[in-house]
Formats: C-alpha cells, structure tokens, sequence
C-alpha cells in the first residue's frame, strides 16, 4: 500500500528563524533549524537561502562548524575586566564599557545577561590573570554570548603612576633589552644605554615603562637593580616586585624609631606574675599574641576556664598621623616568603620592641575570657597592661609534651601550663562542633631551603591539635573584641565573610552530584551543611577537589564597618585584634578599645572613625596583594625545584578542567602545571562545565575534575613561574573508581624561611 507523500509544513519566516534562533541556548546548525520547522529535503536549499541573505543582511553570523547564533555585541578587540575565577580556574572576564548594540529587554523587562567572556591562561602553566585585572582582549566567539579571550596587554587601572616591570636586562644591537617575568608582557622592552642605570647583563631589574614616543618596541628605564637572576634567592623577588609589594620603609619612619616612647608598669595591668607563653612555628620571628589557662576557681562555674590571650601592644609604638602609622598602612600586612618576610613594621619593631619574647617585659593589650564547661564565652574584660613571656614554645614542642614527650623546656610547663590550655581548648573546640562551622582540608606547602637559597624539600605543613589550639585562642579574642566594641556604641572595622552566591551554589551542586553526592536545594545557607559533605567525602579519594570546590564556592572574607556576620566561622560578628605586629586592621581595633574605654592617648582618632569603610577596602586589597606574591613565590620556588626533572613522569590529579585544558596537581609536591587541550590524544574536546570534563567530540574520551592521572613535566621555569604538562601516555586519565556509571555521558576515561602559620 503506498503512503501519499508528506504535506510539506509552511515554510518558516525570516523573523521566524530568526527567533528560533535567538531562543537557542547555544549556536544552530542548518539542521536543527529543518527539523525544528519539520522542513522536507526540498525545503532545504531555501532554507540554505535564506540563511544566506540574513548572513549578508548582519542579521545573524556564522560560528565554527557552521553554526549560526545572534550577530555579536562584542568587538574582536575589546577592554575587559577580569571578574572571577571560576570552580575549575576557569578565568570570567566583562566587556569595561559594557555591551555595544545589546539586545533590549525581554517581556519581562529583565536585560540579557552580560555575555560571558572565558580568558586563556597567558603564562604557560597558570592562569595568570587574577580578579581585578584589566587587559586589552582579542575576542573570539565561541557561542550566542560567550567569547573566548586571549590576552593582547595587560592595561595597570589600578596602579598610580608609572607602569612598572620585573625582568632579565639582557644586551641589544642599539642598548639593552628586558625580557619581562610576566608571561602576560608579549614584548620586550628597550633600554637606551642612558636609562641602564648601571644594570649587567643577566641582572634581575624593576623597570618603569616609559611613555610611547615612536614606532618599535616599547622604551623602558631601569630604577632597581635586584641582583644576578641565576641565584635562587631572587625567585621572592620576582614575586615582591611583581606584586608591587614596598619593600623599603621611608627615611622619616626610620628616624620617628628612635624618638619611641618608652614602657613603663604605670597605668598598667601588671601581668608579670602571670604564666603566659607564646605558641608559634619553629621559623616565626615576630611574637604578637601569648596564652595562659586555668580552671576557672568562681564556684559559680564549675568546669569553667579563665583564659587570658595578651597581643603585643603595637598602638604604644605606632601612632595615628604619623610616618610609621603611613607605612604600616600603605603595607596593610606583613608578606611571608620561603626566604624571607616583607614586614608591615620596621624589623626594630616587629622582631623586637614589640615581639613578645621571654623573659623580657613587653606592653600588650590583653583580653580575660571565661568559657563555661561547654566552652560558652560568658564575660569577657580588656585591659592594657606589661607582661613577660615565660617561653618561646613551638607547635611541635607543645604537641610533643602534650602527647607525653616533653623536652626540657616544655617539661616543668605541662602541670600549670600546658594541661590547662589543652583543657580549655577542648571546650572551645566542643563549641565550635556545636556551632557548626565550615571545616575545610586543605593541604598547604612548605618550601624548605638550604644555605645557598636552594630548595631541598617541598612538603605538606602539619596541622597539629596545637595548632588549633591557639587558633581557637585567637577566635574567642577576636569574638570578644568585636562583642565589646559593639556594646560600648563604636564604629570597628569587622572581619565579614559572606554567604555562597546562589550562582557558586548551583555550580557545587552539579559537580557533587557527578560524584554521588548531594545538596540539597536549600542547603547551603549554613556552613555546616558543606562539613556534612566533607565527612562524607573525606574517604573518597576525590576529598582534596571536593575541598577545593568548596572553597572556591565561598565569598572572599574582607574588612568593612558594616557587619553581616563571618560564615564560615558562623559567627554573626568577628573582628582582627591577635595580630597587630602583621596586620593593620588589628592595629585599628587595637586603637578602638584604647579610645572606647580611655587607656590613653594613643586611641583611633576621629579622622580614622571617619574612614572606616575606605581603610577596610585598602586592606582587603593589600591582603589579597600579599597573598598573590605568597602563592606565586611557592610556584617559582617548586618550578626551580622541577626544572632539572624535565621530562620525568609524575602521579597526581586533575585539580582544574577548562575548554583551554587540564590544571594537574602533583601528589608528592603540590605543583601545579598545565596539560594543554592541544595535547590531549587525538581529538576535538568539549568542555563540559556541569561535569566539570573534557569530553572527546570522536572518542567520547573524558577528562573529569579529580581524576588521577600519570603526567610528564614538559617545561618548569622559576622565573616565569611556568610549569607545564604532557600526559605520560597515550590513555587519559583513571577515572573514581567509585563513580555511578551515567549514560550518555561518554566513556568512563582509564587509562618559610620566616613563614608561619595563620591565625584566624
């Protein structure tokens, strides 16, 4: 019986296509757009028309593999501010100047969202552009409102003054030459033989770009000399300057170190008698916060603790207005490197007047807490007062004698000293339980150097009960400083951390889901709804990503005079008071109580009240500077410990999954490097953000977030801080072994020196 041909459905309208087309969450195809309209074969070649003539008419474009979305906002160069790091290290940019020829809004009166802009990792093995940057962009589209960017020049918004460069002066045919550490810097610069300032051939130079005055490259003028850039000691450097991290403390703050005013008991707390001591790294060399415990005698709370935490009185010493209060501002904290620290205080001051080491008086701010048998803070009382520290204790030390070890110092301290602080902190930490904070775990390295400067080890930090000992010390004192500022009616500057945006929870949602793991739509608004998961997490052998993903889904703390509590703490208020010596914020919370409760002249002064809101900007800043230097001087320093293993082959995991290739972390080191999507096996790969994959077009190959993979170290460089990647064999990578099979979803892939440990 034969069938009557098919009626062939009316043939769509320009605006009809058009709109099927705008409609699309990604580009079309000529096929999608047939089937979509039930088109016949004989249809096909008007279709093929039309879309030509809307082609030529600019009403839509052609992408690669012939797909068709909505003509572009953006221009192929465009100046972008760089925005977030994504979950995996993807890098989000902004067009600046928002969108040319944006869409109106729809019906329902919202905007199109702001098209999406995916930068490509600049410095080979990194991703180099952090959030704040502002480059000049070649744009290519990659989908409807997604652009993929590659780096043109990097464009200094956010520096006063002169654009400055770290590189290797080398020699030219007409003058010098500097070959910038940024891999973000494309071209050399030039140097006229008068602005060398006497650098050699092989130096590390700091540079000051110069205005453009003629066609070739760029004219540079040489303004510090910072050493032969073959000894490992200048790898800090590179990350200092780099930075823009001050280094040299102007002439009047040295000279106002001479006029300091001298301590003395009166008007002061005597706290002499009293055993406290300071707990620190074996390495640290500034001693800003010391403590002592006893059971609490008031028969009102029995099982209770009186705790006493005294902080290195920095206020005494640097005072509102003046030339050391400038400095110490400009640094906002004190920067920690495998060979040394930039300090936010003068040397005299941080390691010396204002350190507190034994057996020397020393003036501090000093803060009485008492817990009751549940680790409660029920009342809290400030005073200034002189101390003098019994011990200089280590972390290691302390852990020994509490776990039955003890050496000749600790062992008269474990009775009256060590027991009680080991007693009081198991009530705080039973309070934290309760109160259900954020838990992360996440490894940190420790960079260890020889004589020369050289690295002989790079390994995993302990974490000792030690540790979290002081660091719920310093909690409660910076809870209690916060609490009594509130209730005395003054301005303070709070330490906040915000929750997740919903944005961050949705995409942690998906990638747990992929692992078998769930939460819950709703969760998330506490932090111990992520701890939940840890636990549950911490036998996979994807607990590392797992961490890090939830890390990478929390808000950034910052200082700010408007509270709205600390997250991940679960504390509804928070301030910095513990450590003076190395961040100013503390300095001002310091100054605060000095002013609210009258313990002398030296409180925050009107001018500083008035500026809360500016001062706690600057310091977010100058603490993510500090932090970038801190991270990118442990990836020079791994890199130049790599550099002589090229082409060795390595276990690790993937750490990070972008459409421009795979983050790997090493197991033994902690290095990071990049796999090139170019180098994957033989294959065209789409990036699968809700899996967090790579997934092979041909292959069905997938490279996902946490696999283990066995890599070969391609490149490692100290200077440019570039370490990179190469499978070590053909096969990708071993998928979870504990992973649900998912159909549809492709193939399941086989195949310091002066450096301490932050407190809260």
């Amino acid at each position: 019986m034969s069938h009557a041909p098919r009626k062939p459905a009316p043939f769509p309208t320009p605006n009809a296509v058009l709109e099927f087309i705008r409609e699309s969450p990604t580009p079309v195809g000529k096929r999608e757009i047939a089937r979509a309209f039930q088109l016949t074969a004989e249809q096909r070649p008007a279709l093929k028309v039309l879309l030509k003539e809307l082609g030529e008419a600019g009403a839509l474009e052609r992408l690669r593999g012939r797909r068709l979305a909505p003509p572009s906002a953006l221009p192929s160069v465009t100046v972008v501010d760089v925005i977030a790091i994504a979950g995996d290290g993807e890098v989000l940019a902004r067009p600046v100047n928002g969108v040319p020829g944006a869409a109106a809004p729809a019906d329902d009166g919202e905007p199109d969202p702001p098209p999406r802009i995916y930068m490509q990792p600049e410095r080979r093995g990194h991703p180099s552009l952090a959030v704040g940057d502002r480059v000049l962009a070649r744009l290519d589209r990659i989908g409807d409102r997604e652009y993929q960017g590659r780096t043109i020049r990097r464009l200094d918004h956010d520096r006063s003054g002169p654009t400055r460069v770290v590189g290797i002066y080398r020699s030219g045919r007409d003058g010098g030459r500097i070959v910038c550490t940024d891999r973000r810097a494309k071209a050399e610069l030039a140097v006229a033989p008068a602005h060398a300032g006497g650098a050699e051939v092989g130096e590390l130079v700091v540079a000051e770009v110069l205005p453009a005055s003629r066609a070739g490259l760029r004219q540079a003028r040489i303004i510090e000399r910072l050493g032969d850039s073959t000894q490992p000691r200048t790898i800090s450097l590179i990350a200092i300057h780099g930075q823009g991290l001050p280094t040299v403390f102007p002439a009047a703050a040295l000279a106002e170190l001479r006029a300091l005013p001298a301590v003395t008991p009166e008007h002061r707390t005597d706290l002499r008698a009293l055993a406290l001591v300071t707990i620190d790294g074996a390495d640290a060399r500034d001693f800003d916060d010391a403590v002592a415990a006893e059971a609490d005698p008031d028969p009102a709370n029995p099982g209770g603790w009186h705790l006493v935490v005294a902080i290195a009185d920095v206020a005494h010493y640097v005072r509102p207005g003046t030339a050391l209060d400038r400095a110490a501002f400009d640094r906002g904290n004190s920067a920690y490197f495998p060979d040394r620290v930039v300090p936010m205080l003068p040397e005299a001051l941080s390691n010396d007047l204002c350190s507190l080491k034994p057996e020397q008086d020393r003036p501090c701010l000093a803060v009485h807490l008492w817990l009751d048998r549940d680790g409660t803070l029920i009342r809290h009382r400030f005073e200034r007062a002189v101390m003098r520290s019994r011990a200089r204790l280590t972390y290691e030390q302390v852990q020994a004698a509490r776990d039955g070890a003890p050496d000749d110092t600790t062992a008269p301290l474990v009775p009256a000293v060590i027991t009680p602080l080991y007693g009081a902190f198991q009530a705080l930490a039973a309070a934290r339980l309760r109160r259900g904070t954020l838990e992360l775990e996440l490894p940190e390295r420790q960079v260890k150097l020889d004589l020369n400067g050289r690295v002989t080890t790079i390994s995993e930090r302990p974490h000792y009960d030690s540790h979290r000992l002081i660091e719920e010390f310093m909690i409660a004192a910076n809870v209690a400083a916060a609490e009594t500022l509130e209730k005395q009616g003054s301005p303070l500057l709070y330490r906040i951390h915000d929750r997740p945006t919903p944005d961050k929870l949705e995409n942690l949602r998906q990638f747990l889901g992929t692992l078998g793991l769930r939460l819950a739509r709703g969760h998330g608004s506490q932090p111990i709804h992520f701890t939940q998961i840890l636990k549950l997490a911490s036998d996979l052998p994807d607990k590392v990503a797992i961490n890090e993903m939830i890390l990478r889904s929390q808000a950034q703390a910052q200082y700010s005079p408007d509270n709205i509590g600390h997250f991940g703490l679960a504390l509804p208020r928070y301030a910095h008071f513990t450590s003076p010596i190395r961040r100013y914020a503390d300095l001002i919370v310091h100054r605060a109580l000095i002013r609210a409760f009258g313990l002398g002249p030296d409180g925050l002064d009107d001018t500083g009240m008035s500026q809360l809101l500016e001062t706690g900007d600057h310091l977010s800043r100058t603490e993510r500077r500090a932090a970038a230097a801190e991270r990118d001087a442990i990836d020079r320093y791994t890199a130049a410990f790599l550099a002589d293993r090229v082409g060795a082959v390595f276990s690790g995991r993937i750490s990070g999954v972008t459409r421009f290739g795979l983050f790997i972390r090493l197991d033994d080191t902690g290095a990071d490097g990049l796999i090139p999507v170019s180098t994957l096996p033989n294959d065209r790969y789409d990036h699968d953000e809700r899996l967090h994959a790579l997934i092979g077009q041909r292959t069905a190959l997938r490279f996902t977030l946490g696999a283990a993979v066995r890599v070969r170290l391609v490149e490692a460089d100290a200077l440019t801080a570039s370490t990179l990647f190469a499978l070590a064999v053909s096969d990708p990578p071993s998928d979870r072994p504990h992973r649900p099979h998912r159909p549809g979803h492709g193939k399941s892939a086989t195949g310091d020196k002066n450096r301490r440990r932050p407190k809260p």
